[in-house]
């Protein structure tokens, strides 16, 4: 086990970037038959850079980290952190139960990440003490920096919070429960250079009232196909544009949602699908998600092409 200080350095670029643009959550790239595709992801990684993310965060939710072997992932971490070369953090996903996610940390560590995303472990409730003790295990055995991420069954408590903010290399929290009174309390709780950030579903739809409760970085799956939409969204968020935002939130991310929610999965699949209609080579989702239906991608490209005209850009 080991014991360390974080990275102020990995804490200070994190901060900085959260401040300066959105989180980039890149797609892992597979061939058609399911295989990994390294030479896509490379391509993706490289486009997704180009547009100046506050960071990037591979082998996430959106990267399917949960479809990846040991092997896979650590060839998805070695592109993105070449590519990165500095330009921005990289954060690697981890999950599963501390035990596994201590071997994806170990791996993320020897491929060059600067930092981990702990996901939320996998199918069963904890209670407070457990969800504590699964950071506190991983945290005794990486030197890395950890972002908790608290969504579906892991919800923590002030108390648990001030338990978790006291580990010397825990530096944040990503929300993804969309409970405002709750992460209220949490921020107050916190230390003042606890790092905290939005990650719900289609995080756009409630970025001005999280930044409301002190919480205004915000991770962006749109940015994975329409950066040039994400991007406009948070300059509009940032500059106090409400009738900007509110006419991409009308017309783009609120009808974006509402086709997101029709089938389980969507949530990557949508996005996927508007990366390959953009041109982007990052393949199909692996098994369980499905691919859209050919009506439902019919919807998405005119809902895309329409998004797109909003700023400029085309499909």
């Amino acid at each position: 086990m080991v014991t360390v200080s974080p990275d102020q350095d990995t804490v200070r670029r994190l901060r900085n970037g959260m401040a300066q643009g959105v989180l980039s959550f890149p797609l892992t790239s597979f061939h058609d038959d399911g295989s990994l595709d390294p030479d896509g992801f490379r391509a993706h990684v490289a486009a997704q850079l180009a547009t100046a993310p506050g960071a990037l965060f591979p082998a996430c939710g959106t990267g399917e980290f949960f479809s990846l072997d040991e092997d896979e992932y650590r060839q998805v971490v070695t592109i993105a952190v070449e590519e990165a070369a500095g330009r921005a953090p990289v954060v690697a996903g981890i999950g599963y139960g501390w035990a596994q996610a201590v071997r994806f940390a170990r791996i993320a560590e020897e491929a060059g990440a600067d930092a981990l995303l702990v996901l939320p472990h996998y199918l069963v409730a904890a209670p407070q003490d457990g969800l504590v003790a699964q950071l506190e295990q991983i945290a005794a055995r990486t030197r890395l920096p950890l972002i908790a991420y608290q969504r579906g069954q892991v919800a923590f408590t002030v108390a648990s919070l001030r338990r978790v903010a006291a580990l010397p290399t825990v530096v944040g929290l990503k929300d993804g429960h969309s409970d405002l009174d709750r992460l209220q309390r949490l921020t107050l709780a916190a230390p003042d250079d606890f790092l905290f950030f939005n990650g719900a579903a289609t995080a756009e739809i409630q970025a001005r009232a999280y930044a409301a409760v002190g919480v205004p970085a915000y991770s962006s799956a749109v940015h994975a196909f329409a950066p040039e939409i994400a991007n406009a969204f948070f300059a509009a968020v940032r500059d106090r544009d409400d009738k900007a935002a509110d006419r991409l939130l009308r017309d783009f991310y609120v009808p974006l949602v509402e086709l997101r929610d029709r089938v389980p999965g969507y949530a990557v699949s949508l996005v996927k699908a508007a990366a390959r209609l953009r041109g982007r080579p990052v393949g199909p989702v692996r098994a369980p998600l499905t691919d859209p239906s050919p009506a439902h991608l019919d919807e998405l490209r005119t809902l895309l092409t329409a998004g797109l005209a909003l700023v400029g850009a085309t499909l």
